[in-house]
C-alpha cells in the first residue's frame, strides 16, 4: 500500500539527498573506463547481442548465454567489515546473475591482504555464502604481502533467456522488489536481509528472476546496486533510451527507516524490472509469494529524465539529454548550450 505523499520540506530534502549521492555519482567512472576501453553504446556488446553497461556480460552459447560478472569492493568496506565484504563478493554477483535471467555457476576471487591473519575473514565470508548458497569457488588469485586488504570476485552463469538493461520500453510499468527481512550493517548504508536466512530460501529467492525471463514475462531488469534505487532507475533508463517517473510513496521500504537513506541504500536483494500492465499481476505475485515486498513504484517514460514524484510535487533527478551517467546508453542528439542551460535551470 501507497504511503501518504511526502510534506514539501521532506520532499525536497530527498530531492537533494538523491541528487548528490556519491552511489549515484560515482556511476560515470564506468563511462571514463568504457570510453578508454573503446566500449559503449548499442553495438558494443558480445557479437553486438548485449551491449556493454548491464549487469553482466552476455556471451552467446548454444541455445542460450553465458554470464560473466565481476565485483570490486571499497578499501574501506573490506578493512571495515571483512567478514561481510566476503560474503557480498559472492552475494552480489548472485544478484547480477539473477538480474539477467540466469542462474550461477561457479565462483573465482581475488584477494588481497596484510598477511594470513588478515586474509582470513575475507576467505571465511566468502567461502560461507558459497556454501549458503550452493555456488562453489573453483580458485582464483591471492597475494598475503600487501599494505591493506582488498577483494574482487567473479562469477560465471547461464540463461536461457536475458533480462537486460536495454530493453525497458516507454509505457511499461516500473516494479521494485526488496527483500525487507533485515536490517543495517552499520556504517554503510547496506540493507543485510541474507546472512541469517536459510539457505533454501536465500536460493529460491534467486530462482524468481529467470522464471519471469523464461515464462516471457518481463525482458528488462536491474539488480539494485550501489547507487540505491533511484540511481540504479537512472542506468536502467539510460542504457534502454527512456525515461522513468517514480512514485516515492509506493516504493518498498521498512517502518522507521529514513527515505532519503533508504531511496540511496543497496539491499542483500534488491530488483527493478519492467513489464506491461497485462504482465504486473504475476510478476508482483511470484515476488509475494517467496515473503519479498514488491511494488508497481512508476512508470517508463519517453523524456529521458529521472523524474521523483510525491503527490503533485516532482522534480528531476537526471537528465540524459543534458549528460549521461554510465555513457552506454543509444546515441541522441546533444542539446545546444541554450537548451541545456534550460535544462539545468529547470532542474534545479
Amino acid at each position: 500500500m501507497a504511503r501518504p505523499a511526502l510534506s514539501d520540506a521532506a520532499f525536497a530534502h530527498i530531492i537533494s539527498r538523491l541528487r548528490s549521492s556519491s552511489g549515484l555519482t560515482a556511476k560515470a567512472d564506468i563511462a571514463v573506463a568504457a570510453a578508454r576501453l573503446g566500449l559503449g553504446g548499442q553495438g558494443s556488446g558480445a557479437q553486438g547481442v548485449v551491449p556493454v553497461g548491464d549487469d553482466c556480460a552476455a556471451i552467446p552459447d548454444g541455445d542460450g548465454y553465458l554470464l560473466l560478472a565481476i565485483e570490486g569492493f571499497m578499501n574501506e568496506f573490506v578493512v571495515g567489515d571483512p567478514w561481510f565484504a566476503g560474503w557480498c563478493g559472492v552475494m552480489v554477483n548472485l544478484s547480477d546473475i539473477a538480474a539477467m535471467g540466469g542462474r550461477p555457476l561457479a565462483v573465482v576471487d581475488a584477494v588481497w591482504a596484510k598477511g594470513e591473519d588478515g586474509a582470513a575473514p575475507v576467505l571465511e565470508g566468502l567461502r560461507a555464502a558459497s556454501a549458503r548458497f550452493g555456488v562453489p569457488i573453483v580458485g582464483g588469485h591471492t597475494n598475503l604481502a600487501t599494505d591493506r586488504g582488498q577483494l574482487s570476485v567473479a562469477v560465471l552463469g547461464r540463461a536461457k533467456k536475458l533480462l537486460t538493461s536495454f530493453d525497458a520500453r516507454p509505457g511499461e510499468t516500473l516494479i521494485a522488489a526488496i527483500d525487507l527481512r533485515g536490517r543495517y550493517r552499520e556504517p554503510f548504508s547496506n540493507w543485510e536481509a541474507a546472512t541469517d536466512a536459510p539457505a533454501a530460501r536465500l536460493r529460491g529467492d534467486l530462482e524468481i528472476l529467470p522464471m519471469i525471463a523464461e515464462a516471457g514475462l518481463s525482458r528488462a531488469a536491474k539488480d539494485i546496486s550501489q547507487g540505491g534505487l533511484v540511481g540504479t532507475a537512472a542506468m536502467l533508463a539510460e542504457c534502454s533510451g527512456v525515461g522513468v517517473e517514480i512514485d516515492l510513496a509506493s516504493v518498498p521500504a521498512p517502518d522507521g527507516v529514513d527515505p532519503a537513506r533508504w531511496l540511496t541504500s543497496f539491499p542483500s536483494y534488491g530488483y527493478l524490472l519492467t513489464a506491461t500492465a497485462t504482465d504486473v499481476p504475476a510478476i508482483l505475485a511470484a515476488f509475494h509469494g517467496r515473503g519479498i515486498a514488491a511494488a508497481s513504484i512508476g512508470t517508463v517514460t519517453a523524456g529521458r529524465r529521472v523524474v521523483a514524484v510525491s503527490g503533485a510535487a516532482r522534480a528531476t533527478i537526471w537528465d540524459f539529454g543534458r549528460r549521461s551517467l554510465l555513457g552506454c546508453g543509444p546515441a541522441f542528439p546533444q542539446l545546444d548550450e541554450a537548451a541545456a542551460l534550460a535544462v539545468a535551470e529547470e532542474a534545479l
